[in-house]
C-alpha cells in the first residue's frame, strides 16, 4: 500500500516527506513572524540623548509601526493556528497540496513588506490595499488547500458529509471575504479597513455558532490523537 501511494506521489503521515512538509510550515511561520519586527528600528535622538521627553516623542512617532507589527503578528498567529488545525486533519499529503502550500507560504513570507508599508504610510490607501490583498490571497489559498484535501481524500475522515464540508469551507473562506471587502473601503477610510482586519481574527468563532447538525461531530473526528502529535 505504501509503495502504491508513493508511486502516486501521495505520502502518509508516518513518512519522511509528510514530516518535512510540517517542519517547513512551522519554520517559515516562525521566520515570517520574526521578520515583522525587523523593519522597526530604534529612534535616533538628536541633541540631548538623556531627555525623557525627546525619547517619548520619538517613540510616539513609531506608534503606527508598532501597531502594524502587532496586528500582522496576531493575523499570522491566527493563520498559523488554522493551518495547525488543518494539518492535524491530514492523513496524507500529495504533490498538489505541497504546491499549494508553497504558494500559500510565498504570501506569508511576503506579508512583512506590506506590514512595513502600513506602519510607515498608514493613511495611504494603497498601503492598506496591498496589505489586504496579501491577506486575502493567504486566506483564499488556505480555503483551496482545505477543499483539495477533502476532495482528494487526504484527510483522516475519508468521506466528508456534504453539509460538514460546506460548513468547513465557509468557516475557512469567511476571513477572506471580510478582508477582501476592506479593499474598496480602504480608499474611503484606512481606519475602517483596519477595523475589518481586526474583526477577521475572531470571525471563526462567530461562524462556529452556525455549524449545521453533524458538523461538530465531524470536527471532533478530525481532532488529532495527542499521542501522535
Amino acid at each position: 500500500m505504501q509503495e502504491q501511494l508513493a508511486s502516486q506521489r501521495v505520502y502518509g503521515r508516518e513518512s519522511v516527506e509528510f514530516a518535512r512538509v510540517l517542519t517547513f510550515n512551522d519554520g517559515l511561520y516562525a521566520i515570517a513572524m520574526t521578520l515583522l519586527i525587523v523593519t522597526i528600528e530604534p529612534p535616533t535622538l538628536t541633541g540631548d540623548t538623556t531627555s525623557v521627553g525627546a525619547l517619548r516623542d520619538a517613540l510616539s512617532d513609531l506608534g503606527p509601526q508598532i501597531f502594524s507589527f502587532f496586528l500582522a503578528f496576531l493575523l499570522l498567529a491566527r493563520y498559523w493556528l488554522a493551518h495547525h488545525a488543518f494539518a492535524a486533519t491530514l492523513d496524507h499529503v500529495d504533490r498538489v497540496l505541497v504546491r499549494l502550500t508553497l504558494c500559500y507560504f510565498a504570501f506569508v513570507a511576503f506579508l512583512p513588506f506590506p506590514t512595513a508599508l502600513v506602519g510607515e504610510y498608514g493613511s495611504n490607501p494603497l498601503s492598506a490595499v496591498l496589505f489586504a490583498i496579501c491577506l486575502t490571497i493567504i486566506s483564499s489559498i488556505e480555503t483551496v488547500m482545505l477543499w483539495h484535501a477533502m476532495r482528494a481524500g487526504l484527510t483522516k475522515v475519508s468521506l466528508v458529509p456534504r453539509a460538514a464540508a460546506r460548513y468547513a469551507l465557509l468557516q475557512s473562506a469567511m476571513p477572506a471575504v471580510l478582508i477582501a471587502a476592506s479593499i474598496p473601503i480602504a480608499y474611503a477610510s484606512t481606519t475602517a479597513a483596519t477595523v475589518m482586519w481586526i474583526l477577521a481574527i475572531p470571525l471563526w468563532r462567530v461562524v462556529e455558532r452556525i455549524a449545521p447538525d453533524g458538523a461538530r461531530a465531524y470536527a471532533e473526528a478530525f481532532r488529532p490523537d495527542p499521542a501522535s502529535t
